[in-house]
């Protein structure tokens, strides 16, 4: 595996980006060290390439990205994996608002929890939330997976066309258009298959525990 290391300490983000993209398309993986919260990191690239960061991203970390793997050793802010048409983006952290915004396919997975307006306008793909999740989870969804492992405060749903929302913890409100059921046990397997992927470690109990919300219709 070629490997290729970048110090963003004294970049800023067009040359950061610039370079990333250069880079990837000789290299297998590129590890970023010092990206110190820039925004806009890997937006835009299409290498399937393999983006190791090294500490905190800013907003729209992996916008608009087809095929890269991008693993975040720290936290991310708005709108992480906005608009991503295949690739992966796990954050071992937290993400701010939006997570997930718009996603067409690929994963989004961050292992803690999240703002407002999660997986909002997604038409594909899947976002998974390790920890907790704001208001107007899964907004205006068209499609898609978004599976939150914590608990949901008010609105989830809200206006939800298509796809469905998964949640093992607490829901405080439904919005509209939004109603929830129990988690039917094929839905239950699917979820299985997708979180052993990512190792969560969750009981049969959990799996049943799932509630499904979906488009009123």
């Amino acid at each position: 595996m070629k490997e290729y290391v970048i110090d963003a300490e004294n970049m800023d983000e067009k040359e950061l980006n610039r370079t990333i993209k250069e880079q990837a398309i000789s290299h297998d993986k590129i590890i970023i060290n010092n990206p110190e919260s820039r925004h806009n990191i890997c937006a835009g690239l299409t290498e399937d390439v393999e983006i190791e960061i090294n500490g905190s991203a800013g907003y729209f970390v992996g916008t608009m990205v087809n095929g890269p793997r991008i693993h975040i050793n720290g936290n991310a802010g708005w709108f992480a994996g906005d608009n991503m048409t295949e690739g992966e983006l796990v954050i071992e952290g937290t993400a701010g608002d939006g997570a997930g915004q718009g996603i067409y396919g690929g994963t989004v997975l961050v292992k803690g929890s999240t703002g407002s307006r999660t997986g909002e306008i997604m038409k594909g793909g899947t976002v998974i939330i390790g920890g907790n999740s704001g208001f107007m989870t899964g907004l205006l969804m068209m499609g898609g997976k978004l599976i939150i492992l914590g608990d949901v405060t008010d609105d989830v749903g809200e206006s939800i066309m298509r796809g469905s929302i998964y949640v093992l913890g607490e829901v405080k409100s439904l919005g509209k258009n939004a109603v929830m059921q129990e988690a039917a046990p094929e839905d239950q397997n699917e979820l299985r298959e997708i979180l052993t992927e990512y190792d969560f470690e969750l009981s049969d109990a959990d799996y049943k525990n799932f509630k499904k919300i979906v488009n009123i219709q």
